[in-house]
Parts: C-alpha cells; structure tokens; sequence
C-alpha cells in the first residue's frame, strides 16, 4: 500500500530541563513570559512531521512516499532515509535555504516548548499530489507550510483520495472557512485535546458538531490515551504503558503511523487506537524521534501485553 506523507523534514534540537515550566510562570504575568531555563541534556536527531510519520509506516511494511521540501543540509538526513528503504523521489531539495529546524525543551511532566523555523519548507507549497506517479491508497496531510496545506486539501478532494487531516500548529494559520474544507472532506481529522478544542473555537462550533464534520475524530490525551469518535459512538483508547519515558518528542507522531498502518489493513477503529498507542511508546522510550526499532513480531507481543488481544500483521 502507497501512503502519501505531507508535512515537514527537519532537524530536531531536544533538550530537556528537569523542572517544571509551572514553577517558572507567573499566572498574572502570562502576557510577558521571559523563560530562559538551563537545560541538561541537548541532543540533534533527524525530525519532521513527514520524517516521523513515513519512518514508523516503514517499520509496518506500509510504503511511505514522502511530499516535502529539504534544505542545503539534507544530505545526511537523506543517507537514514534510504538506508531504511523510504523512496526520496518526491523530496525536492533547495539549495538556497537550510532544512527545517525544530527547537524544543522539555520538562520533568512532559510539557513542551517549541519554534519551527521553517528553512526550506516555505518551499513546500511548490510541491503537488500530481506529481505522483503510483497508485496513492491514502494521504497523510500533516502539518507544514499553511498555504501548501490547502493546496494538497484541494487535490485529495479532486482526485478523491481519502486522507488524514492534521492541522496542528497551523490552525491559527487557517480562516474559518480553509479550516472547514479540510474537515468536511476528510476521512479522518486528529488533533490532542487542546487543537481539538481551538478548531471548535475558530469554527465556533461545539464538539458534537464537529463530529458530523468527519467521519471520524481522534482526540490524543498524551498518557491519557485517545478517544476515537464517530457520528455515532465515542470509544476511549487506553495509553500503552512505557517501559521507561526517554523523550516524549514525536510520540503523535508515532501514534498517528501506528493507526494509518492499522486502518489501511481494515482493522476496528479500537484496534486503530491501540496499535497507535503501542507505536508511541516506542517513541517515548527513545531519545529522538526515529530512533526507535521494532520488528512486526516484536510489534504484536507488545500490543498483546498492553491489551490482553492478539493481534495479527
């Protein structure tokens, strides 16, 4: 199965700090936070929506094809994407800006502080669907450049594919009426519970009509776990349990892959989630975000231990 994976390739700057980012704001002082923490570890990994995503779709033997835009500095970034066997055709480079960087601290609960300077992904919007040669069973549109995201919302609708809306840290980005497109003609919207919850303000909407929007709406709760909703039900997804919490960076990420690579083999929307979840631990016990390895074997043990269900991939 071919899955087309928008969204950004960069480079990740993870550093953590062992506080806590609440000791540290002053709840009437919020409209001039001045936070300068000393952090004790800083670590460079490959990133990127689009990176993240494709990587753990690979690790299900699901083939990731890659629409994104790479900068002057790819070229090792480029070398651990072949190396695991993820076609590079559709990654354009441009030799006049840097790729992707992203910036984030994280404290001692798992909140997180972040800038994406976008380099070469102000490029993205360049890029097209149509350029694809091969059959396309699904397409992940995930966050990047916002006028690149309503282009690619525009050609899954003409061509009918069906996709993943993922608007994420964009939303501010979209009026009202961009944002609605996106929903109504996807298979799916996910989002965590705050994106979730700024959609409905932006469309000023409740939470019950943003569920006639979609066909289905996956809220993630972070260690919470997630809720998958449909016109009809709402059904709680239970988080894995960790062997240990390394560094929660692209855990979503994760988790998004995890419920593609379940729902494009047809599986319940519950099985979905707890393949998602499963997939995100695996993340969370690494430092970066495709450090992580796991065969398909190793895969359904983990799930059966989480679940108490088998599972078979």
């Amino acid at each position: 199965m071919n899955v087309i994976v928008t969204g950004t390739l960069g480079f990740d700057h993870i550093m953590d700090f062992s506080g806590k980012f609440a000791d540290r704001i002053m709840p009437d002082k919020i409209h001039k936070i001045s936070l300068a923490p000393l952090v004790e570890t800083f670590h460079k990994q490959f990133g990127g929506t689009a990176g993240n995503i494709a990587y753990t779709l690979k690790l299900f033997s699901v083939e990731p094809l890659i629409i994104s835009a790479a900068g002057n500095d790819f070229a090792p970034y480029q070398a651990f994407i072949k190396k695991h066997k993820i076609p590079i055709k559709y990654i354009k480079e441009y030799k006049d800006e840097v790729t992707g960087t992203f910036f984030v601290v994280t404290d001692q609960d798992d909140n997180q502080i972040g800038a994406f300077y976008m380099g070469a992904t102000k490029y993205a919007n360049q890029l097209s669907l149509e350029q694809v040669k091969e059959t396309i069973d699904f397409v992940v549109l995930a966050p990047t450049q916002p006028s690149a995201m309503k282009k690619y919302v525009k050609e899954c609708q003409k061509h009918k594919f069906p996709y993943l809306y993922d608007p994420a840290f964009q939303i501010a980005q979209f009026t009202p009426e961009e944002l609605r497109e996106g929903i109504t003609g996807a298979q799916m919207l996910i989002g965590n519970d705050y994106e979730i919850a700024l959609i409905e303000q932006k469309l000023e909407i409740s939470h019950e009509e943003l569920r006639v929007m979609a066909p289905v709406v996956i809220t993630t709760l972070g260690s919470k776990g997630s809720i998958i909703e449909t016109r009809r039900e709402s059904m709680h997804v239970a988080p894995a349990k960790p062997k240990n919490t390394s560094d929660p960076t692209g855990a979503g990420d994760a988790f998004r892959a995890g419920f593609i690579a379940g729902y494009l083999r047809g599986f319940d929307l519950v099985t979905c989630g707890q393949m998602g979840s499963t997939a995100a631990v695996y993340t969370v016990e690494t430092y970066g975000t495709q450090t992580h390895m796991f065969t398909k074997k190793d895969f359904v043990k983990r799930y059966q231990e989480n679940f108490g269900v088998p599972l078979r991939l």
